[in-house]
């Protein structure tokens, strides 16, 4: 195994624990198999530009995953309710963190789900 792909695999994996999100979800999110993401997280298997932009679209930080080097939102980019939110975010402890994002991604599986009921009504 090459070490940089260790390396990647395991921000990866670090990545996907920061959602609060399980292989088989997040496998299945990105649009591979379980199986080829353990090979990703494992190092086994280099992770093609397909699956990162699926990743980022998730939320993934993508230039950590590929460099090691967190990748700063531009201030200017956010509304004042985004960068309150995460300054408050940022004095949580990593535990806390952790439930706050398994909370959000919980309440944008749901709001998806209730979105595309809606929309089969149609």
């Amino acid at each position: 195994m090459h070490h940089l792909r260790v390396e990647t695999g395991a921000r990866l994996q670090e990545e996907r624990n920061r959602l609060g999100l399980i292989q088989a979800e997040f496998a299945d999110k990105i649009g591979v198999a379980k199986r080829t993401l353990a090979g990703y997280e494992g190092g086994s298997s280099d992770i093609g530009a397909t699956v990162l932009d699926a990743a980022g679209r998730l939320g993934i930080d993508v230039l950590y995953v590929v460099t090691g080097a967190r990748q700063a939102p531009a201030v200017e980019s956010l509304s004042h309710e985004e960068a309150h939110l995460i300054s408050r975010f940022r004095v949580l402890d990593d535990e806390g963190r952790g439930m706050i994002v398994r909370l959000v991604n919980d309440l944008a599986s749901a709001a998806e789900k209730i979105g595309k009921a809606l929309k089969a009504k149609d």
